[in-house]
């Protein structure tokens, strides 16, 4: 009996997922651990700031920038494949059918989507957690890439077989 390669892909988000939950919570708290204090000296204080200052990026900076496009791109590839499916039969598990074959609120929702991706970098990086702005988008890039490819790869789903009268 052939096995089918569709059951993998659960497995995938859900190790997808467990390694985003831990990237969020747990592994800030061991790099917090692991820092060594600094006492601070009086005149080196002024220097330290600016210092600090130069090491942080810009939010729009150039690797951002990219990392938010393709954020959206991947949105839009999910938005393409997810109408692909539908019109091969295929049933809508996230969202609503109905949802999905209005065009327009679908396209919102998925414009909806990056901006909160881009909100949630925007967060981490005036907190201060610039590792988590950045693998913020990549895991959204990764994971809505994967469930693109996966609508493509299902198969058409074929209407039973009508009896005519």
């Amino acid at each position: 009996m052939k096995k089918s390669a569709l059951p993998v892909l659960p497995q995938l988000l859900v190790q997808s997922l467990g390694f985003f939950f831990y990237l969020l919570f747990i592994s800030p708290l061991q790099t917090y651990a692991q820092e060594t204090p600094v006492s601070p000296a009086p005149k080196s204080d002024q220097i330290a700031t600016s210092a600090s200052r130069k090491a942080e990026h810009r939010f729009w900076d150039s690797t951002n920038i990219w990392l938010f496009a393709g954020t959206g791109a991947s949105r839009a590839l999910d938005y393409s494949s997810t109408l692909n499916m539908r019109r091969r039969g295929r049933q809508e598990i996230l969202l609503n059918n109905d949802v999905v074959d209005n065009h327009a609120a679908f396209a919102a929702i998925e414009v909806a989507g990056t901006g909160v991706s881009i909100g949630a970098a925007y967060i981490f990086h005036r907190t201060g957690h610039h590792k988590l702005e950045r693998w913020t988008s990549i895991i959204h890039i990764n994971a809505t890439t994967v469930g693109a490819v996966h609508n493509y790869s299902l198969q058409t789903a074929h209407p039973p077989p009508t009896a005519t009268p």
